[in-house]
């Protein structure tokens, strides 16, 4: 058992409180991994909110962040002690049914256990106080140690510096991943993005590279807009600049819609508006951000029947034992951007003081 430091959700709606936990050997087809960075996301947050129906307390929290492999469980062949990982939330075992269609990256294998906050097997690996600590997405990234199913771990080039790809993750990963596989998009085409926070941002960045022409950047925050052209934004609107719908404004400037709309926010309002501002006949609207439990999505049905698509991505739809390491390579051979994505850079124990970085839009 290692003891080390963790920031533990007690309950919802409270600060994240830094404890030495107990961290459990890793059982067969698991792999106990030292965390040497982890991000913060807004998906935390909505968990750490109480919002979230499959949130668990207590539950140590994280799912972007990357480390050594410490130890392995027994049957364990794909990783080693000492190799350079990055922990999966959505894993890829190659033999359920998800795994072996080429149309999908959802892997089941795991599914049940993991929304449950447990390992495969039920039970955690972790304790605080003598009390049981959940996991969460399956890999509990704040922590200095955490313990992962071994379809849930990506092998990555050991000179990869983890401060910076622990965000391939999640947040880049799943908005590259939206523009270049869910959508699609082709050269010469015009994108509207949704919402400019990290995932935004990546989106964007797809788009370019996919040979998009024209990238819209749309928010409320103008402070994003400088960021949003850096990575290949060519204009940036605000909806409270119009009395109109930001759709209706969108449709006037593109000559009848964007060809390509993606919705980072998590708002069924503005998904409805991403839909509504692609072309007629061929327009498509992917929706990225994760809205709040019970929320549902609307629009008029003719929007659809006068030929949008409306569709949604997760992790960027890469199936993550394959792609996360391709991913890292990209980023090393500087054909992503992951560097100029980090804003700042805390000490463990400020963890607290990063998610009021992330809520303040900063």
């Amino acid at each position: 058992v290692i003891k080390c430091k963790a920031a533990v959700a007690w309950e919802a709606g409270k600060p994240l409180s830094i404890e030495e936990v107990e961290v459990a050997p890793p059982k067969a087809h698991e792999v106990r991994i030292k965390i040497v960075a982890t991000a913060v996301c807004h998906t935390d947050a909505y968990t750490l909110s109480g919002a979230d129906p499959e949130g668990c307390f207590p539950v140590i929290l994280g799912h972007e962040g990357a480390g050594i492999v410490e130890s392995v469980g027994e049957g364990v062949t794909k990783v080693k002690k000492g190799d350079t990982v990055i922990p999966l939330y959505i894993p890829q075992c190659g033999e359920c049914k998800f795994c072996k269609n080429p149309k999908t990256n959802l892997c089941q294998k795991i599914r049940i256990t993991q929304g449950k906050g447990v390992m495969p097997d039920g039970t955690s690996r972790f304790t605080c106080k003598g009390k049981q600590i959940y996991h969460f997405m399956g890999t509990s990234t704040f922590s200095e140690y955490t313990v992962v199913a071994d379809i849930s771990v990506a092998k990555i080039d050991a000179a990869a510096p983890l401060d910076k790809v622990c965000l391939l993750g999640c947040g880049i990963s799943t908005g590259y991943g939206a523009a270049v596989n869910t959508a699609k998009v082709e050269p010469g085409s015009t994108c509207a993005v949704f919402g400019l926070g990290g995932v935004g941002l990546a989106v964007i960045m797809g788009c370019k590279i996919a040979g998009a022409s024209r990238i819209i950047g749309i928010d409320i925050n103008k402070d994003k807009y400088a960021k949003a052209k850096e990575f290949g934004a060519t204009e940036c609107i605000s909806p409270q600049d119009s009395k109109k719908p930001i759709q209706e404004v969108l449709v006037e400037m593109t000559d009848g819609g964007v060809v390509y709309s993606f919705e980072c926010i998590g708002s069924v309002g503005v998904m409805r508006a991403a839909l509504e501002a692609c072309h007629k006949g061929w327009g498509v609207s992917v929706i990225v951000g994760v809205a709040a439990a019970g929320q549902e999505i609307s629009t008029r049905p003719f929007q659809l029947v006068t030929g949008r698509t409306w569709k949604g991505t997760a992790f960027g739809g890469w199936k993550s034992v394959d792609n996360v390491p391709k991913l890292v390579t990209e980023y090393m051979s500087k054909k992503i951007k992951v560097d100029e994505f980090v804003t700042h850079t805390l000490p463990f124990d400020k963890i607290n003081e990063a998610f009021e970085l992330m809520h303040s839009g900063k």
